[in-house]
């Protein structure tokens, strides 16, 4: 009951909080983004022991570093990269987490792991093409994490086709939203400004982080 409290409350901070940057009250919303990611910590936190807990918790506080310092990107160049650097080692734990999770059948030897992993390739190629003009002395630090959470989908998909049980496809999406946040966050910063750019970016980044907590729990919860 009280996981189900604290998650109920994570839903309606991220209404408020979604529905301030809308309306274009982002300095109002902008004291609120610490408190989003916390909800999900605690439930983590909350929940019975399973052996990649730890890891979820890692990927989680990393994230919300990375919340944080990005908080003050319009101060300088240095906290947009180390925001990247945060959201990078976020990943790698969601890899590992992702890796870790038990399986009944080895995804990577189906054809759609690697029709998933050419499309995905392509996605990424697609991505640094229209970047790279625009990018700068970033070209490096970008690809290396567009790099990282490329491969964070394509395991995520792998894990799709090896987990059991309809929390695969919570942290699938997940992974899918993850994905397209940080692509509307690239786009709207490198190459053209898009409309309702605030918005977008942290739906469905709010989805992916609450998707991926939610299935993992999920796929761990005692039978």
């Amino acid at each position: 009951m009280q996981k189900a409290n604290l998650l109920y409350s994570y839903i309606g901070f991220c209404f408020v909080y979604l529905t301030l940057t809308l309306f274009g009250y982002e300095n109002f919303a902008w004291f609120l983004k610490p408190f989003l990611l916390p909800f999900l910590f605690i439930i983590v936190w909350k929940s019975e022991t399973f052996p990649t807990k730890k890891i979820l918790l890692t990927a989680l506080t990393f994230s919300w570093l990375g919340d944080v310092i990005l908080m003050f990107a319009n101060q300088g160049e240095i906290y947009f990269i180390l925001g990247l650097v945060a959201f990078l080692i976020s990943h790698l734990f969601y890899i590992a987490l992702f890796l870790k999770q038990d399986h009944t059948t080895n995804g990577a030897r189906s054809p759609l792991f690697w029709l998933s992993f050419l499309i995905i390739g392509l996605y990424l190629r697609s991505m640094l093409m229209l970047l790279f003009p625009t990018l700068g002395a970033l070209k490096l630090p970008v690809t290396v994490y567009a790099v990282t959470i490329s491969i964070m989908l394509i395991v995520a998909f792998k894990g799709y086709l090896s987990w059991n049980g309809p929390a695969k496809y919570a942290v699938l999406f997940g992974a899918i939203f993850f994905v397209i946040s940080d692509s509307l966050l690239a786009i709207d910063k490198f190459h053209e400004p898009l409309p309702y750019a605030a918005f977008g970016i942290m739906l469905t980044y709010l989805l992916a982080q609450s998707l991926i907590t939610t299935g993992i729990l999920k796929l761990n919860a005692k039978k």
